[in-house]
């Protein structure tokens, strides 16, 4: 079996989650979050559209992890997104923050907002 490192481009991935953080590059994080290649945004959950202004023109794809279980995002979000030009990805927490790390690892540009687990 050949074993291929992974690197990130100076993009920091996440390192884990657990009840109500993340760790981000040894760092943990309280609550939602979302990550981007350069940093960590506030985030205050699905009615939070304040992130859309952050986001646009600077990534094309905004992973969101809904808690431990994936369910639909809000109507009025994915609107607000896709009227913004950025497509919108929901998925449970942990699968979007996987997810994130090999989209990242591949130099895309992509961000994720996260509900904690």
């Amino acid at each position: 079996m050949q074993l291929n490192e992974v690197t990130f481009s100076g993009a920091t991935p996440i390192d884990g989650y657990g009840p109500g953080f993340f760790r981000v590059g040894g760092t943990v994080i309280q609550g939602p979050v979302c990550l981007t290649l350069e940093a960590a945004i506030d985030w205050l959950g699905f009615d939070d559209e304040s992130i859309i202004e952050k986001l646009q023109g600077r990534v094309d794809v905004l992973l969101v992890g809904t808690g431990p279980e994936m369910r639909p995002i809000p109507t009025a979000m994915r609107q607000a997104f896709d009227d913004a030009g950025i497509g919108v990805e929901p998925m449970s927490s942990p699968s979007a923050c996987r997810t994130y790390n090999v989209l990242l690892s591949e130099g895309r540009r992509i961000a994720v907002a996260l509900m904690p687990v």
